[in-house]
């Protein structure tokens, strides 16, 4: 990279943080904007509030009518007074309501929520609903309309059975397992000749206002999807930003989850729901006290006859990869279901790398059930030791290119014009490799943990293991730790300052000053000065990302804090032990082995080579034509 650029980069960073500047509203235009945003907003809830009111006018006229005429065909089961069922154990307890005969409420045990509670609540009746319909020859059956006679009550199963004046029935069994699985089948008596001879699905509906339940909004809502799996494999989601809504599922999916990120509600079909499903997902506002408005709309199987049940499995329980492996084999479909991709661990390489080592050096490490903090300090160290080697054989190959600096500076004194630069860059692989050094070499370390770095990105905010755990200052580690909060939200900050983001981005400076020295040291020439330059631009970046782990949580901004202690610990460490006289020596002796025993050019140095002898065949032709002119 020559000198104009990285003058060119600077310019156009320093364009852009200009610009940014400049068009920064200012604070009569920021209230402005605040009040126009709030008219929207209360807008917009006027009218989801009137368009909900008038849905459920027209909902209650035509129930009120269906109540009145006897000739409807659940007549009897749509009046009644709605009761409570509960299925508990130790992890969950689930509320079923005998109106519409499905779960109302459900609460997922020993798991504070962010507001100090000691459980959390993962929906009540009026966030979510589920609705069968059933599309008769003369008319349509709405579960979600009919009150059920619940029977066989325990803590782990309820029946519910809705039943008409001729004996014709709809049956809701339920079955709580161990831990957070719920079975359920549905099943029709005597009602065959109500349906249509081929009608073999029923329509599913099914949606849920996902609450907050950390204390990061912005944090919780970036991990907060509505997911689903393909029957054929693999697991896709609808944009966590962006408002969707009826987006079509063109293939056949197993199971569809509205994902908090740490907690899910799941509905698998033991015999798939139907291509073309439609899924929503509407980003609410912060403060409002919910995340997402889901929806899904989906067909699935169904026996007119009753002789085969549709069968359903519930989740409602914390996104853990080991628990969400163990909980799949107690389903009874034989699917391989893929639950644990729930958590999200990175695209494919990365998941590869915390799928098979993250999470067995995490899982070894918190068995032996330390703190949290330890563990990501622990990791931190394992990584380090891991990648010593390759750390080591970079630093070595910069060491070698300081201690031949001074003869670099020697062997390259007479190519100081810009023109001559490519000669000056071949002088250099030349005299490299005669003494042995490979200066790309110290490009491999930054490769391997490059990786390293981005699936840890991935894998502490999705790590459950980390919610409500604290360490020194640190309350919680799956969010942010404020030093300082208020309460209007700040132009690229928001309404907190985060002192792990702070510390981080402190050391990230440090680092990034040790790592430009060090490599200042070893540059010949013009390249010194363009290194001054450039490292204005390495500066740039801890700030910008001070900008973007400001709300991320504490856990991640500790890990990357303590990583960078410990490369400057390395670092250091190398320096201090390193003896660049006997370094130099032994370059010496590669010098004369090689002098004596000389070997053919390759790689970099010899197409380096290759392109100084085109440029010096270009200019000699370039001076016999300015000869030949002047002539």
């Amino acid at each position: 990279m020559d000198k104009n650029t990285i003058i060119g980069f600077v310019l156009i960073a320093a364009v852009l943080i200009g610009f940014s500047w400049y068009s920064q509203p200012s604070a009569e235009e920021i209230a402005a904007q605040h009040t126009q945003d709030s008219l929207t907003l209360v807008a917009k809830q006027r009218a989801e509030k009137q368009q909900k009111a008038a849905e459920d006018a027209r909902k209650k006229t035509l129930t009120s009518v269906a109540k009145e005429d006897t000739t409807v065909l659940f007549y009897a089961s749509m009046k009644g007074t709605a009761q409570n069922i509960v299925l508990k154990n130790s992890k969950v307890e689930l509320t079923l309501s005998t109106k519409g005969g499905t779960v109302a409420k459900a609460v997922i045990k020993n798991f504070k929520d962010h507001n100090g509670n000691k459980d959390v609540t993962l929906f009540t009746e009026k966030d979510q609903r589920l609705n069968f319909l059933l599309a008769g020859k003369n008319s349509n059956i709405i579960t979600e309309d009919l009150f059920f006679t619940p029977s066989q009550v325990t803590d782990s199963t309820v029946t519910m059975t809705a039943t008409t004046g001729q004996g014709q029935a709809i049956v809701l069994h339920y079955l709580l397992g161990k831990d957070y699985m719920l079975h359920a089948s549905m099943q029709v008596n005597g009602m065959a000749d109500l349906f249509a001879p081929t009608y073999r699905s029923m329509d599913v509906e099914w949606t849920d206002k996902a609450r907050q339940q950390e204390r990061g909004f912005t944090f919780e809502n970036r991990y907060s999807t509505l997911t689903y799996h393909l029957t054929k494999g693999g697991t896709d989601y609808l944009n966590a930003t962006s408002e969707k809504k009826d987006e079509p599922v063109e293939e056949a999916i197993d199971w569809i989850a509205f994902k908090n990120q740490f907690f899910s509600a799941v509905m698998i079909a033991k015999n798939d729901f139907a291509p073309n499903s439609l899924m929503t997902s509407i980003p609410q506002e912060k403060g409002s006290g919910y995340l997402k408005d889901y929806a899904a709309k989906a067909k699935t199987f169904f026996d007119p006859t009753g002789k085969t049940p549709t069968e359903f499995e519930f989740y409602f329980g914390p996104n853990d990869f080991r628990l969400l492996q163990s909980v799949e084999q107690q389903s009874k479909f034989g699917k391989d279901l893929e639950l644990q991709r729930l958590v999200y661990l990175g695209w494919p390489l990365f998941r590869i790398i915390n799928r098979w080592f993250t999470l067995y050096v995490f899982d070894g490490l918190t068995a032996m059930n330390i703190n949290m903090g330890i563990v990501l300090i622990l990791i931190t160290l394992l990584l380090k030791l891991i990648t010593f080697p390759l750390v080591k054989k970079s630093y070595m190959s910069s060491a070698k290119m300081r201690v031949l600096k001074p003869k670099l500076d020697e062997a390259t004194k007479q190519y100081d014009k810009p023109e001559d630069q490519m000669q000056k860059q071949q002088a250099m692989m030349t005299m490299y490799s005669k003494y042995g050094v490979s200066p790309l070499s110290g490009c491999l370390p930054m490769l391997i943990q490059m990786p390293i770095w981005i699936a840890m990105f991935n894998f502490v905010p999705n790590a459950i293991q980390l919610r409500g755990e604290s360490f020194l200052w640190i309350q919680d580690l799956s969010t942010y730790d404020p030093i300082w909060e208020w309460h209007d939200s700040l132009w690229l900050i928001g309404d907190h300052l985060s002192l792990t983001c702070i510390l981080f981005c402190v050391a990230n400076v440090l680092y990034s000053i040790m790592t430009m020295r060090q490599q200042r040291d070893q540059m010949v020439g013009q390249q010194a000065e363009q290194m001054k330059v450039m490292q204005y631009m390495m500066y740039v970046m801890p700030v910008m990302f001070f900008f973007m782990f400001n709300d991320y949580s504490s856990g991640l901004n500790f890990y990357y804090f303590v990583s960078l202690f410990f490369s400057a610990a390395i670092m250091w460490a190398l320096r201090r032990t390193t003896n660049d006289e006997k370094l130099l020596a032994i370059l010496e002796a590669n010098y004369q082995e090689n002098k004596n025993n000389p070997k053919k050019t390759s790689g970099l140095a010899a197409r380096l080579e290759a392109m100084a002898k085109q440029q010096e065949e270009m200019k000699r032709r370039r001076e016999e034509l300015d000869r030949k002119r002047r002539g």
